[in-house]
């Protein structure tokens, strides 16, 4: 089975460490369905490769989601994505909630009152999903 499938190149910027991009880049798959509970995820040579980052770096990585519970990884068996549905839920709202908090740091000094701001997101929620 070609682990690999299905995995888009990410683009690391320049201030985060890139271990912890990788991590982001898992929770990112996880939240939008491209990885699911129990998947088995690429080996850590292989992501290293098709990434085109340092295998030990990808070591750090698996082991940052090991930490977190975010992977499994039972002996000689592949990591596998965990599924426990308490941390798939945390995953979102996690990234959910440094997206909220990015958003208001730039919308705050505009004083726009609540209303409009919700219905600005609203209707760019909308035209996006006519897009698609």
């Amino acid at each position: 089975m070609n682990t690999i499938e299905g995995w888009t190149e990410v683009a690391f910027n320049n201030r985060d460490p890139v271990y912890m991009q990788v991590v982001r880049h898992f929770k990112e798959r996880i939240a939008t369905g491209r990885s699911t509970a129990g998947q088995i995820i690429p080996s850590r040579r292989e992501l290293g490769a098709f990434m085109k980052i340092n295998p030990n770096t990808v070591q750090k990585a698996y082991k940052e989601m090991e930490d977190q519970q975010l992977i499994i990884t039972e002996g000689n068996s592949p990591s596998r994505i965990t599924s426990d549905t308490r941390v798939l839920n945390q995953i979102r709202e996690e990234l959910l909630g440094d997206a909220v908090r990015d958003f208001w740091g730039k919308v705050k000094n505009i004083d726009v009152p609540i209303e409009e701001l919700l219905l600005l997101v609203e209707r760019h929620f909308r035209e996006e999903g006519e897009k698609k």
